[in-house]
């Protein structure tokens, strides 16, 4: 039997689903792209493209010479298709529109270029993450309010990891799809078929040097899990912590888990680290078709309205019962104040 790849997919999905054959351009694009990122990454010292680039993005954050050759990458492989109006990445200030000379198209798409960027240098996993959403009806020119669309809105999702293999998460709102890069072939082959996440979980993800700085909680929560067997969940569990959200969300993916991402008490004004338009909302959609679930803590992810194209939110998503219990204990710690 011959091997399904990403394209014969693709296709397959435009012919039997109905999916416009613009958006199947689209992924196709942005897929090349990220095999031209894994083979940057794949180069590391040999390429010169490790350390810092001398820059910092839009948050302040020192970029790394990986974050601005990904970002490159993607503009220009997605600037001349013709299926986009506009891009946003968390690497540049504002709305990327698409250059006059080439022409524009339905969608928008925006990305974390190279996602853990803080474990190239170590030759840890580092990944991509995109989201597609459509451009508003009658509007030639996308501006950053055209784009501040709730994650409910997104007609595709999905992540590139770059590890021992480069794998592809793709989600066009019908369940989960995994590609795995045939460096020979060139092409993403179809591996992981129907993923679901199973809803219970004995694994967990979260930066615990910070557990001085959560709320009361995840505090509750985290201790609950680490009393094991003898506590109240009655069952021991496992800490994992990738440093790098593609790892630990392809993890649960594809064995269970629950990723946590507080809001911390060092920068009380901001609701959290991850960025919703970059990291959470692609990722809550992914966990969200594979049968998990996704929050800030208090209500669903995919349901916040964006306020700002780099707005930051709290992040817990994974195994469905756990992340409706780690949910309860703040909407009760809220109700008892």
């Amino acid at each position: 039997m011959s091997r399904v790849t990403l394209s014969r997919y693709l296709i397959e999905q435009t012919r039997d689903h109905g999916t416009p054959a613009d958006l199947r351009f689209l992924i196709e694009v942005v897929a090349r792209a990220c095999k031209a990122i894994s083979h940057a990454v794949s180069k590391g010292a040999l390429g010169g493209v490790l350390g810092n680039a001398g820059t910092d993005n839009v948050q302040g954050e020192a970029q790394k010479k990986l974050d601005v050759i990904s970002n490159e990458i993607l503009l220009e492989a997605n600037e001349w298709g013709g299926h986009l109006a506009a891009m946003a990445s968390e690497e540049m200030d504002t709305v990327y529109p698409i250059p006059g000379r080439f022409p524009k198209g339905a969608y928008m798409l925006l990305f974390d270029p190279l996602d853990g960027s803080s474990n190239i240098d170590i030759n840890g996993s580092v990944g991509t993450i995109f989201s597609v959403l459509r451009c508003p009806d009658g509007v030639s020119e996308p501006g950053e309010a055209d784009f501040l669309q709730p994650g409910v809105t997104q007609v595709a999702a999905g992540y590139a990891m770059y590890g021992p293999q480069t794998i592809l998460m793709l989600t066009l709102g019908s369940g989960v799809k995994g590609f795995t890069l045939d460096r020979e072939l060139g092409s993403f082959v179809l591996t992981h078929d129907d993923i679901r996440i199973p809803e219970q979980t004995q694994e967990f993800a979260i930066n615990t040097s910070n557990a001085r700085h959560w709320e009361a909680p995840v505090q509750r929560y985290v201790e609950e899990l680490l009393a094991g067997q003898t506590g109240p969940l009655g069952k021991n569990y496992n800490m994992r912590w990738i440093a790098a959200m593609v790892g630990d969300v392809h993890r649960i993916l594809t064995r269970g888990g629950i990723f946590m991402y507080p809001w911390d008490a060092r920068e009380p004004n901001k609701p959290g680290k991850l960025r919703l338009m970059y990291e959470a909302n692609p990722m809550s959609f992914i966990v969200e078709q594979a049968g998990g679930a996704a929050t800030n803590g208090r209500q669903r992810i995919l349901d916040i309205q964006p306020s700002s194209l780099h707005e930051r939110v709290a992040v817990f998503l994974g195994s469905k019962a756990e992340v409706e219990r780690i949910t309860r204990y703040h909407l009760e710690a809220d109700a008892a104040r």
